[in-house]
């Protein structure tokens, strides 16, 4: 498993009976997660003092019931820091399981001057730590508000200005005219979510689209990138599919080696390890 293990300001103090107990900064909250089967207990005593609890409704989608927490706080990861906020479908603005991702990359790019791309970027974690680690980045997302919350967390990581460049837009087309460009990068960040429509209401479903999105990708890469990170959080998509689509798509033409597994985050309570998604890296020699 690849292991976040290295946050201050983030716990995941216990999870049990289809919900997470979790410390962002100097505030608890429970949130859905369908990963957590079991029953149990709930011993950990926060379980009864949370300031945000995130309800599913009967009817689809949830609410926040909020006690204490503010609209929005900051949280630290190391030189990094991230603005979050209660936002729909249980979402703070941050997956804290991609930090194992990010130190990952910290380790391959090494103060050298990368050309990544980014692509459902999101809010910009993986963004912020590419470009403290060295990196010049495109982060490239549908969405506007997306792409304005991670403008908010480069500023907040104090990121040099001339490190990311912003883009909104459908990632698949933006890829298609990098390469009618001849624009080719060093390394791609791939963390495409299961369903989701573009700017235009173009639909994505992932099943349908991820091997087409590999072999595009492929396209942009320069004659020796350094790597490639396919995230997957598709309940049918296991470690081993996406390194597969990886291994078939990049070894063949650049070489390298593919590593796949489950991405995952320390369980306080309990001492093991909640299964957060899937991750496949591909890396030169």
């Amino acid at each position: 498993m690849f292991k976040a293990d290295n946050w201050t300001d983030y716990e995941l103090l216990d999870a049990s009976d289809g919900e997470r107990l979790e410390r962002w900064g100097e505030y608890i909250l429970i949130r859905p997660d369908p990963q957590v089967i079991w029953k149990g207990e709930k011993k950990h005593p926060l379980w009864k003092k949370p300031d945000a609890v995130y309800r599913r409704s009967s009817s689809g989608g949830g609410e926040w019931i909020k006690k204490d927490v503010p609209e929005e706080w900051t949280v630290s990861y190391g030189r990094l820091k991230f603005l979050l906020s209660p936002m729909g479908f249980k979402h703070t603005g941050l997956f804290p399981e991609q930090a194992a991702n990010w130190e990952y990359m910290r380790g391959v790019i090494a103060g050298r001057r990368l050309k990544v791309l980014n692509l459902f970027a999101y809010t910009g974690g993986a963004t912020a730590a590419a470009a403290d680690a060295g990196a010049f980045v495109c982060h490239v997302d549908a969405s506007k508000g997306m792409v304005a919350r991670a403008k908010q967390n480069a500023a907040l990581s104090s990121l040099p200005g001339d490190s990311v460049r912003f883009i909104v837009d459908d990632c698949l087309k933006f890829v298609e005219r990098e390469k009618r460009r001849g624009s080719y990068y060093d390394a791609v960040i791939l963390d495409p979510p299961s369903f989701g429509r573009g700017p235009r209401g173009e639909k994505w479903v992932l099943e349908e689209r991820l091997d087409e999105l590999v072999n595009s990708i492929s396209g942009v890469l320069c004659e020796k990138p350094s790597f490639v990170i396919l995230n997957s959080y598709t309940a049918g998509l296991s470690p081993s599919v996406c390194g597969y689509i990886l291994g078939k798509t990049l070894v063949p033409r650049f070489g390298g080696a593919v590593c796949a597994d489950e991405i995952g985050l320390k369980v306080k309570q309990s001492g093991l390890y909640l299964p957060c998604g899937s991750a496949a890296r591909w890396q030169a020699e």
